[in-house]
């Protein structure tokens, strides 16, 4: 069976590094474009890239910036795929592609809902009791292909965003053996249509926060802590917090105590425990030192 993958960071890395250790025939890969990564935009390979290099792996390895292009899709032709696997790649497949194999997308989260670019993180805003993953078969529209199989995954109250993709990293593996394994007996199930949802790329300005409602920053917290993270108008961040109550009201963003190593932080619904901070070009440090610094007293506004 001869696999050509498609996808970009550590979530697809764990599913092609799956489908490589139950030996299936992988002919190539194709993941975006290396790009210029931090200060220094210092020329970064994709998580799955650098995988490939590190495992010294002999697959050929194709960085179009387009899918749509002739040359493109006759490099895949010559590959000869049986089932093209795509998870978190990055472009949307067009129909000259569509058309040459089985197209199947591990996408992380219970179709229909959230079709789009941030399945994991918009599970968690909402906080869901449960995610899971998705395995469909790819056809033009976003997200909506036939659905061939599915698994849960329980969301507590604990689990930050970098918890839950590993999570449903392993479940999208482990999914993507049995739906190759099983393929010719599977009986896909269309979406319906009336329960579907959607949510959008996270840009950086997503983790912009004021102290109104203490539940939703620590939902957003659990959401965007890998990136972008949190951070106030002034650019400090929020690196570690904890969510406490969310009945009492208050003024937005007063210092309310100040305890060995936190500080707890009135929102006008509710109050949070605040740990770590970062502020602008300077290392995360704990609260304290920065109100130290800042000279700031229960009674003033953390802003």
């Amino acid at each position: 069976m001869k696999i050509l993958f498609m996808g970009t960071p550590d979530y697809a890395t764990t599913i092609f590094d799956k489908i490589l250790k139950h030996n299936f025939d992988v002919v190539g890969l194709f993941t975006q474009p290396d790009k210029p990564i931090g200060r220094k935009q210092i020329i970064t390979p994709p998580h799955i890239k650098q995988y490939c290099l590190d495992q010294d792996l002999n697959i050929p390895i194709y960085q179009p910036k387009t899918l749509k292009d002739e040359d493109t899709v006759g490099v895949i032709k010559s590959l000869k795929p049986d089932f093209i696997i795509v998870a978190a790649y990055g472009q949307i497949l067009p129909k000259s592609i569509l058309q040459l194999a089985p197209c199947i997308n591990l996408h992380a989260s219970l179709l229909p809902k959230y079709r789009g670019a941030s399945p994991i993180q918009e599970a968690l805003l909402n906080n869901d009791e449960y995610s899971g993953v998705t395995a469909m078969m790819m056809e033009e529209g976003l997200d909506s292909g036939d659905i061939l199989a599915w698994k849960y995954q329980k969301i507590y109250d604990d689990t930050k965003v970098d918890k839950l993709f590993d999570q449903l990293s392993q479940i999208a593996a482990n999914l993507t053996i049995e739906v190759l394994n099983n393929f010719d007996t599977i009986k896909p199930k269309q979406q319906y249509e009336s329960d579907v949802s959607y949510c959008k790329k996270i840009k950086k300005s997503d983790g912009l926060i004021s102290f109104d409602d203490a539940f939703k920053i620590y939902l957003k917290y659990k959401a965007y802590c890998y990136w972008p993270g949190l951070f106030l108008q002034s650019s400090l961040k929020l690196k570690e917090i904890e969510f406490i109550e969310n009945d009492s009201s208050n003024i937005s963003g007063e210092i309310l105590d100040i305890q060995k190593d936190f500080i707890v932080v009135g929102c006008i619904k509710g109050t949070i425990k605040i740990n770590i901070v970062q502020p602008s070009g300077k290392k995360a440090m704990n609260v304290i030192d920065y109100i130290r610094g800042k000279r700031l007293e229960i009674g003033n506004i953390l802003s």
